[in-house]
């Protein structure tokens, strides 16, 4: 008798990320997108979320996400 998945279980299959580059990742779950990074000490960073509406990460997204990065670094010197 199969039994049904719990939605923690569902949640973890339907959530996977991509490396960007560097520090960046993005986690993509449905249609939405999170561009993060995970810096010292194992911190998570969240910093650009936007609504997917084609195949690839739009440029602009890649960058806001990027040169949000660079300011939280910058403040931690």
């Amino acid at each position: 008798m199969p039994t049904s998945r719990s939605w923690r279980e569902r949640l973890a299959a339907a959530v996977t990320t991509r490396h960007i580059d560097g520090a960046l990742w993005e986690i993509k779950s449905s249609q939405q997108r999170v561009f993060c990074a995970v810096v010292i000490a194992g911190k998570l960073i969240l910093l650009h979320a936007y609504k997917k509406q084609g195949q690839k990460a739009p440029p602009n997204e890649i960058r806001i996400a990027r040169k949000r990065l660079g300011t939280y670094l910058e403040g931690l010197e």
